[in-house]
């Protein structure tokens, strides 16, 4: 049965379903309770957060649900390409801060939130999964991690990708497909080359590895579910669905953006933060387009436009705001995550009979 196997049973949940760990407030702690007290997995994204952040969240999902949830974390990256913007694009972002009414070339200080500080929090917290993307997990955290009952979850764009993770230690590993959202988890490495699409990545990967494999990219519905368990998937990770719901913390033009969108307006970027991700397509991503080897690498670029992206949102000026999403946007539903859950969990059991 498909809400009987291996992930249910490792994760505590009822259901095969994961929200995605999106970053940058779309995960609130009432979102990721919804979900997991709907039967599924709920996912804080902390990327951007602080430890004690993180520590805050926790405590407010756990005063909402006793279900299980997890936790999202990006693996540290060393910027290995520009550690300063091309003077055009210096330029184009100075241009934009101006339109905004906000200061011109400003310090941005730190980079990124320290990432023993986030594991700090993860760990004295005990979350029962712990999930991340970027990478590789250091064998002391994984170590840390398998002592106190921690399910790990990493991602992967490839199956060779698959294979390192499976490798580290991982318990099961999510195929992010080309047709996801968001930034691309590729690490071996971070290139175009990686952009298989999931109906080819996840049967592939899927013989290839002997731990589950989560199908993620581009999944909005029970179809796209059912698809993933034909294609050897033992659970789907949905993030612009849940993008989309009324627990979400996404701006609400950002949601107006992905609900309106075609197929062909969402296109990868590096324009936010550096790193390929994928988004509904905007003015401020067609201005530095042409510039892209001009773009400081990530997380370099992260911090330099987090004033811009700050700013658009508190004057909503969907122009200039990282709206990230998956190519199946249009296909969104508007309504609360347990609807969504309920809607998920009908759609797929008519179509693998098992109602």
């Amino acid at each position: 049965m498909w809400t009987g196997n291996e992930v249910t049973s490792r994760l505590g949940i009822d259901l095969p379903i994961i929200q995605a760990g999106m970053a940058g407030g779309t995960t609130t702690p009432q979102l990721v309770a919804a979900v997991s007290q709907a039967g599924g997995l709920g996912t804080l994204g902390a990327g951007y957060m602080s430890g004690e952040q993180i520590r805050t969240a926790i405590r407010a999902i756990r005063e909402l649900t006793d279900k299980p949830f997890g936790v999202n974390l990006f693996i540290p990256e060393e910027a290995t390409g520009k550690s300063a913007p091309g003077e055009a694009v210096r330029q184009i972002m100075n241009e934009t801060r101006r339109r905004l009414g906000i200061p011109e070339d400003p310090e941005f200080g730190k980079v990124a939130e320290p990432f023993e500080e986030q594991m700090a929090a993860v760990l004295e917290e005990q979350v029962p999964v712990f999930s991340f993307t970027f990478g590789l997990l250091d064998k002391r955290w994984m170590a840390e991690c398998k002592q106190r009952g921690i399910a790990v979850i990493g991602t992967a764009t490839t199956v060779r990708e698959g294979a390192a993770l499976e490798a580290s230690g991982v318990d099961m590993v999510v195929a992010q497909g080309s047709e996801a959202g968001g930034h691309r988890g590729s690490f071996l490495p971070d290139s175009p080359n990686n952009l298989v699409g999931l109906m080819a990545l996840v049967p592939q990967m899927a013989d290839r590895l002997s731990i589950p494999v989560i199908a993620a990219g581009g999944i909005m519905d029970g179809r796209g579910i059912a698809a993933a368990f034909m294609l050897g998937a033992q659970a789907a990770q949905l993030g612009t669905a849940f993008l989309l719901t009324e627990e979400s913390g996404a701006h609400r033009l950002h949601k107006q953006a992905v609900l309106s969108s075609s197929d062909e307006e969402t296109v990868l970027t590096t324009a936010f933060s550096g790193k390929a991700a994928r988004g509904v397509t905007n003015e401020f991503m067609q201005l530095l387009a042409p510039f892209a080897e001009e773009i400081p690498a990530y997380p370099v670029q992260n911090a330099m436009t987090r004033d811009i992206r700050q700013a658009a949102t508190k004057q909503e000026r969907s122009e200039f705001l990282s709206m990230w999403a998956g190519q199946s946007g249009a296909l969104g539903r508007a309504i609360s995550a347990e609807q969504l859950m309920r809607k998920l969990v009908e759609e797929t059991e008519e179509l693998l009979g098992k109602r």
